[in-house]
């Protein structure tokens, strides 16, 4: 009964501690994007594609290749997830072996090794979603950013409109491809779960402390400057926009 109770209080507070330090970092992406990796990476993906659509008959192959490798990260990743996920499938079907034979300080019941099977699949099935909407998203992109819109259009408003729409597809499938990448980061405390609670906190532990150093650099303040007087750009420019179709509508 007391290694059951390990379960009971070491494994939520290890979850705990992975969704705190997630919940923190969100809100240091939305508050202060120049203090992190990924704020910073989404900056500069929206200055990379207004280059890249600046003379697509230029730079369009390169735009479309580096997509492509973007595509072919995602699709490894989503292989490689949905391969877990079936091999898990098997394990919990097939009686998940003889659990007093194994190495676990915990909870040794079939109906906590079922539980602890579920949670990795259930992991593993999210990063396959995740990778597979990121891929959506870079396809859209890849087609997107070799539109000549100075043909179609010659304002710059309009401009402005279609790459500021393109960096945000190819920001939203960077951010599902984070997010996939972050499933497989929340399976390893789940793997070594099944050794028992103490193997899976420290590894919550340690992994918060690695991620900490991964996630946050140094402050990109001229990023930051640059990309806020761009959107007071686009703003002036929706705003002047809306002016001459009130006086045309009156």
């Amino acid at each position: 009964m007391d290694k059951k109770v390990l379960d009971y209080l070491l494994v939520p507070l290890g979850l705990s501690l992975m969704v705190a330090y997630h919940a923190w970092l969100l809100h240091r992406v939305m508050k202060h994007p120049n203090k992190t990796v990924v704020g910073v990476t989404a900056i500069n993906r929206r200055f990379w594609v207004r280059a890249m659509m600046e003379d697509v008959s230029k730079t369009g192959v390169l735009a479309v290749q580096t997509l492509r490798n973007n595509i072919m990260a995602s699709t490894l990743l989503a292989s490689t997830a949905i391969t877990l996920s079936s091999l898990i499938a098997v394990l919990m079907t097939s009686g998940n072996g003889n659990q007093s034979s194994l190495f676990i300080f915990g909870d040794r019941s079939k109906f906590g090794s079922s539980v602890k099977f579920f949670a990795i699949l259930v992991c593993f099935l999210v990063a396959f979603l995740l990778n597979v909407q990121s891929i959506r998203y870079y396809s859209h992109a890849s087609i997107l950013i070799n539109v000549p819109y100075k043909k179609i259009s010659q304002h710059q408003h309009h401009h402005r409109a279609m790459a500021e729409y393109v960096a945000s597809t190819v920001n939203r499938g960077s951010y599902f491809w984070s997010l996939g990448l972050r499933a497989f980061y929340f399976s390893f405390p789940l793997f070594l779960w099944i050794f028992g609670p103490i193997p899976m906190f420290l590894s919550c532990f340690v992994l918060v402390f690695m991620l900490y150093f991964l996630d946050v650099t140094f402050e990109f303040g001229w990023a930051v400057e640059a990309s806020d007087d761009d959107e007071r750009k686009d703003e002036e420019v929706g705003g002047a926009m809306m002016m001459s179709m009130g006086g045309l509508n009156s």
